[in-house]
């Protein structure tokens, strides 16, 4: 099964790849990408299906370009276009730090690096805390983390690691500490956003921007805790961020409804034509997959994470993925960008494409993707 559906989503990149040349996939309403420039904060994914789309089948054409590609992040990063937010992990991991990881090109490495700067300069020392959103002092967001900023630290650790410099990773881990202390709920669910006073540093209260309301639990974002966490694990070994992943990923698994494929946000009401969100459980399968790489074979949860994901990819690839569908252009159906605002409530998201085809690659060949550098 993870063999035909790794084989048709790299049938499929290969098509947009050769279709749409050097565009990039943006979201859109209408069942397919709207392809443009690289200035939103998604593109790395496709770069990173690119990558993963080498790695599996030795391709030259998909190396080629991905690294045309990446000339492109260059010239973003040095020009710094649309690049206040936190998500450049999102953005320099799949492409840049991929590229120098699978074919040891200096140059990629000292892009990747120069990103790290760059988001450490979103650090607030007054509150300790990497902004999410905005310039610093942003009346609206100056003083805003989201818990999709997990899902970026593995830049800050990596670039750590490889200059020796300490600054990186210590600012990684006080704001995994802080997402862990103020994102993440007494019950295991959590919060979306967290706001913290921006002069004083003082924590102000937690709410949403993506979610059904700020008490509410934002399946993404519950799957970005998830597999963040167990990042932060891999990285630093504090047992505290084990133990978050796994809280994270019970209260995941509990509130999923009988197809282990999750509506948009555990508190909406579910009705017929309630928004589902595959891509956030294409995230937590992968962040299951690197929970189970630190849990002792003995452990009592180990085979239940396991299982779950299992039957999240399974779900996935029987019921949700477009095997089969030579005109879709992405690779699962019924993912949601931001059913609050009414963007994209349900079409493709190529984050759900990019770690859709990483969780089966995972399952496949044991290959996790460009969140950190050995295999």
């Amino acid at each position: 099964m993870w063999k035909q559906a790794i084989e048709d989503a790299v049938a499929k990149t290969q098509r947009n790849m050769s279709v749409h040349g050097m565009t990039f996939p943006h979201i859109d309403n209408d069942q397919r990408y709207a392809w443009g420039e690289n200035n939103d904060w998604i593109e790395g994914f496709y770069t990173g299906m690119l990558w993963l789309c080498y790695r599996y089948t030795g391709d030259d054409a998909f190396k080629k370009a991905a690294m045309e590609q990446g000339s492109d992040y260059r010239r973003r990063l040095d020009n710094d276009i649309a690049l206040e937010h936190h998500d450049i992990g999102f953005l320099y991991m799949p492409s840049a730090f991929a590229q120098w990881r699978l074919t040891g090109d200096e140059s990629a490495k000292r892009l990747a690096l120069d990103a790290a700067d760059k988001l450490l300069g979103r650090w607030r020392p007054k509150g300790n805390y990497i902004q999410a959103w905005g310039p610093a002092g942003d009346e609206k967001n100056g003083g805003r983390i989201i818990i999709d900023c997990l899902m970026n630290l593995p830049l800050l650790y990596w670039a750590s690691e490889t200059t020796g410099e300490a600054k990186y990773k210590d600012i990684a881990c006080i704001h995994a500490e802080q997402s862990l202390r103020y994102l993440v709920r007494g019950d295991d669910s959590s919060y979306h956003t967290f706001y913290f006073d921006q002069e004083s540093g003082i924590p102000v209260g937690g709410g949403t921007h993506q979610g059904y309301h700020d008490g509410s639990t934002w399946t993404r974002g519950q799957a970005w805790g998830v597999y963040g966490f167990a990042l932060s694990y891999r990285y630093t070994r504090d047992p505290r961020f084990l133990e978050a992943s796994r809280r994270l990923a019970r209260y995941f698994i509990a509130h999923l409804p009988k197809d282990h494929v999750a509506y948009w946000d555990f508190d909406a009401p579910i009705e017929a034509g309630t928004p589902r969100d595959s891509s956030a459980s294409a995230i937590t399968a992968c962040g299951l997959l690197e929970l189970i790489e630190h849990l002792e074979e003995g452990d009592a949860e180990r085979a239940y994470f396991q299982e779950h994901a299992r039957r999240m990819m399974e779900s996935l690839v029987k019921h949700y993925a477009t095997i089969g569908d030579e005109t879709a252009e992405g690779l699962i159906r019924h993912g949601s960008y931001s059913v609050r605002t009414g963007n994209a409530p349900d079409s493709y998201m190529i984050w759900g494409d990019y770690y859709y085809l990483e969780a089966l690659m995972r399952m496949e060949q044991g290959f996790a993707g460009f969140w950190y550098e050995s295999e």
